[in-house]
């Protein structure tokens, strides 16, 4: 996939405020629903007649009920429940539902009595849903994801926060959403890509509406091939870079070397080790790592990035290498444990903000926390917002790693990468980011191409492992640097 705009749900009301703005305003709640019944009878087996349509109390209700309307005219069996209050209903909602009316549907209250469907669609909440679903909501969505049947959600599976990706007590789990006007950022971060399924797109005809200057982007795999130059033939390894990986205390060395192996792999032209722990002299399965002390890794003159923190506990030799990492004139990655040293001393903060060359930051939710002073609850209650204010308090780039791992920049742009999989979920997937990141920065990339390209081609590494039979279960970090290396030499050549 491209990089692609991602919108919150105030962007997307800007976005229709346009629209309903022009000389003559697009029929969006028409096109919508139409567009929902087209991709239905897609979808759709051939033997599929049965539909089940949950209308709901507000605009997605309305585009739920058009759809309706199309697909009784295509003569499907279409059975609508309806929630809300005709007489309450907003203009184009109470037009689509004097229209489905009109064309002999039925309402009902609840689910018809012995009656099976083959197929639904979702249209009881969409962007504005911003409070637990009530009870006879959740005992709709609930029988809906309890049937097995497919599952096609209008906008945005119900439920779900259409900014965060918070499920709103019960929330549908769909095989395929259609959204309109823009990407919502919800669908690809936290819960989002367990509930939406396959995402569809309709911009509704409004393709040339001005995008808001503070929306994300998705981040695509066209980020690997502009990150590095091509290597030129007469290249030697001075040119791309001396990597110093820090950390490897007593019982985390692997941590470490993982880190290292990755840096090497992904193109750095030297990496140095040094570990805390009276580790090996060598790396028996990658003899190329030079393993050194660690104040000499420290010393070393021109340090391409320093990768400090995989395994490097935090004892107090490991906060004083810390402190002397972060006045290295170089770029750093911090990581693990680094980032908890950091969340528990004001001086150490303070270094961070104070640097003059680039610095990335690489925490899990339960490290965001520490940083921010809050829970992991409220981190993952807004991943973007976390992500950003990261960002902003320590002057650093962010990625803030989980499902949908939200980027953050110094000044406010964010993005969200919809590459990786369960299988990721194993230890030592940290140090091999930081890793990549490391030899990326080392290699002359710019901390923000370096970001997002390290996580985007990250995520692709695991992918394409799954894709090969190689897990999703028991899938290893180790297992991934090979394929991080292969992914991208496949699209930097793309470039």
């Amino acid at each position: 996939m491209k990089t692609a705009p991602v919108f919150l749900a105030a962007h997307i009301r800007a976005l229709e405020h346009w629209a309903q703005a022009q000389s003559a305003p697009p029929p969006l709640m028409e096109r919508a629903g139409l567009a929902t019944a087209e991709l239905a009878q897609q979808l759709l087996g051939a033997r599929s007649r049965r539909i089940l349509v949950l209308a709901g109390p507000g605009n997605n209700g309305g585009d739920a009920l058009v759809a309706a309307r199309h697909l009784k005219s295509a003569w499907f069996d279409v059975q609508v429940v309806f929630t809300g209050n005709g007489a309450k209903l907003q203009a184009d909602a109470r037009a689509a539902f004097d229209a489905w009316r009109e064309a002999g549907g039925t309402l009902h209250a609840t689910l018809p009595e012995h009656w099976r469907w083959d197929f639904a669609l979702d249209g009881l909440f969409g962007i504005g849903l911003s409070r637990p679903v009530d009870a006879r909501h959740a005992q709709l969505i609930n029988a809906l994801n309890a049937a097995g049947k497919p599952v096609l959600s209008i906008d945005l599976p119900s439920g779900l926060d259409a900014d965060t990706g918070r499920v709103h007590g019960a929330a549908v789990r769909a095989t395929h959403t259609i959204t309109f006007l823009g990407l919502k950022a919800g669908l690809y971060t936290l819960e989002g890509p367990d509930h939406a399924g396959v995402i569809h797109l309709d911009r509704l005809g409004v393709e040339h509406a001005p995008l808001p200057t503070d929306h994300g982007l998705l981040i695509g795999d066209d980020v690997i091939a502009s990150a590095l130059p091509p290597r030129a033939r007469n290249s030697h390894k001075g040119l791309f870079g001396d990597v110093g990986v820090l950390g490897g205390s007593v019982g985390m060395v692997g941590a470490a070397l993982l880190a290292a192996r990755t840096a090497l792999r992904l193109g750095a032209g030297r990496v140095l080790v040094g570990l805390l722990a009276d580790g090996p002299k060598v790396d028996p399965l990658q003899p190329d790592l030079m393993l050194r002390p660690a104040e000499e890794v420290l010393a070393r003159p021109k340090l391409g990035c320093a990768v400090i923190g995989p395994g490097l506990g935090q004892s107090p030799v490991a906060r004083r290498l810390l402190d002397k990492g972060l006045s290295l004139d170089a770029p750093v990655v911090l990581d693990a444990d680094a980032l908890n040293l950091i969340a528990a001393e004001h001086a150490l903060r303070a270094a961070v903000v104070r640097r003059a060359t680039p610095t990335l930051l690489t925490p899990h939710p339960a490290e965001a926390s520490r940083l921010l002073g809050t829970t992991v609850e409220q981190v993952q209650g807004d991943r973007i917002a976390a992500a950003c204010t990261l960002a902003g308090q320590f002057k650093a780039f962010v990625v803030l790693k989980g499902a949908g791992s939200v980027c953050a920049t110094p000044d406010g742009r964010w993005h969200i990468n919809t590459s990786g999989n369960p299988g990721m979920s194993s230890a030592g997937m940290g140090d091999v980011l930081a890793g990549i990141l490391g030899a990326l920065l080392a290699q002359g990339a710019s901390p923000e191409r370096a970001l997002l390209a390290g996580v985007r081609v990250h995520g692709l590494a695991a992918d394409d492992l799954v894709a090969a039979g190689i897990g999703p279960v028991g899938l290893t970090a180790s297992e991934t640097i090979d394929a991080a290396r292969a992914a991208w030499n496949r699209l930097a050549s793309k470039g």
